[in-house]
């Protein structure tokens, strides 16, 4: 089965300050460390750009990545998903939504979702971390136009929400850690912390 990642990337990070993306962490920016980890999961890794676009797509020279512009990031993270769901070759069997910020997530259990979703043909297969589930997680194509009609300052965890009869979980200990405030970060740069 084909499953592409889909690397939401665009935001401006408000209540930080700064772009989350260019935050670094063990001498790597987000962005990269994020897209390394995709691509070590999948071929097919496309990385939603928006605020400071130039910046961040500079810190994925080199990777194997397509880089997708959503001109309409300043609306939400829906919108971001759009665009990157349209970026998506059309013979794909699932889209894996990941974030930058999420530093528990590495390349296995990207891979787990992923093997997860071939096992099981879940519609959904989410993270489940800290009482919930959310991303990353994997949505069939047959859930794509679902996908497609969340507004546009929202993102997916409505429609993992919505039945979770079409949700199979793959646990992700520490999955609720990121990076949100100035503290979040002060904390990830803290030589010695971080993981």
């Amino acid at each position: 089965m084909s499953v592409a990642i889909v690397l939401l990337a665009a935001g401006s990070s408000s209540r930080l300050g700064q772009p989350k993306q260019l935050l670094r962490h063990e001498g790597m920016s987000l962005v990269r460390r994020a897209a390394e980890r995709a691509l070590a999961a999948s071929p097919l890794v496309a990385v939603v750009l928006g605020a400071r676009r130039e910046d961040v797509a500079s810190e994925l020279d080199g990777l194997a990545v397509r880089c997708v512009d959503n001109p309409d990031w300043a609306l939400g993270q829906g919108s971001s998903l759009h665009a990157g769901l349209r970026a998506l070759p059309p013979d794909v069997d699932g889209a894996l939504l990941m974030l930058c910020d999420q530093l528990r997530v590495d390349a296995a259990h990207l891979r787990s979702l992923i093997s997860t979703f071939e096992r099981t043909r879940a519609p959904i297969v989410a993270s489940s971390y800290a009482g919930t589930r959310g991303v990353p997680a994997l949505f069939s194509r047959a859930l794509f136009p679902e996908l497609d009609a969340l507004p546009a300052t929202g993102g997916a965890r409505g429609l993992i929400a919505r039945d979770p009869s079409r949700v199979v979980e793959v646990p992700l200990p520490g999955g609720e850690e990121d990076v949100d405030t100035a503290e979040d970060a002060l904390r990830l740069t803290r030589p010695g912390r971080g993981g």
